[in-house]
């Protein structure tokens, strides 16, 4: 395993820019690798423009190269990376004790691919349908924290707890807690 390499997912339409740069930007700072994986190869594009050069597709993502994996949210999340592919990174890096966070929309990848179950956590909830979809995956839904680490999995609502997510994740990488 890469001792500090972590993975970013993206939307290659759609992406949020401060989800996935002020995370980066901590852990590089931190002493972190990043790669940046998609659904597709290329130049992503963010919500606001911006973008972000895709080192992998998820289909070639293998879990034993990173320390951690962090699903990043925005508004192509759900319909370019709440996939097949992105289920089984999230539930091999689970059943491989790598640490996990997704932030605003892209927890619910995380309730998708079931690893939630059992777990509280958090995430955007802007069409007040989280908790039910939360409690369909019998995962505790908290409304009231930025930010909530349960085990190996860090969620967040959205841009802005995007600092306390990567302290966050941060954490979690360098003290396993």
């Amino acid at each position: 395993m890469a001792q500090k390499k972590v993975l970013f997912i993206i939307a290659f339409n759609g992406f949020h820019q401060t989800e996935y740069g002020v995370p980066r930007k901590i852990l590089f700072n931190a002493g972190y690798d990043i790669v940046t994986a998609s659904n597709k190869p290329g130049v992503a594009i963010a919500k606001d423009g911006s973008s972000a050069q895709i080192n992998l597709v998820l289909e070639n993502v293998t879990i034993a190269d990173y320390k951690g994996i962090l699903f990043i949210g925005g508004p192509g999340t759900l319909e370019n990376i709440d996939t097949g592919e992105s289920y089984m990174i999230a539930k091999e890096a689970f059943d491989a004790n790598v640490p996990l966070g997704a932030i605003c929309l892209a927890t619910r990848i995380l309730v998708h691919s079931g690893i939630l179950k059992g777990k509280k956590a958090t995430g955007w909830n802007g069409d007040h349908k989280l908790k039910e979809i939360f409690d369909e995956a019998d995962c505790e839904y908290i409304d009231n924290e930025p930010v909530v680490v349960d085990g190996n999995i860090v969620t967040a609502v959205g841009p802005a707890a995007a600092e306390n997510f990567a302290n966050a994740m941060l954490k979690l990488l360098e003290t396993g807690k």
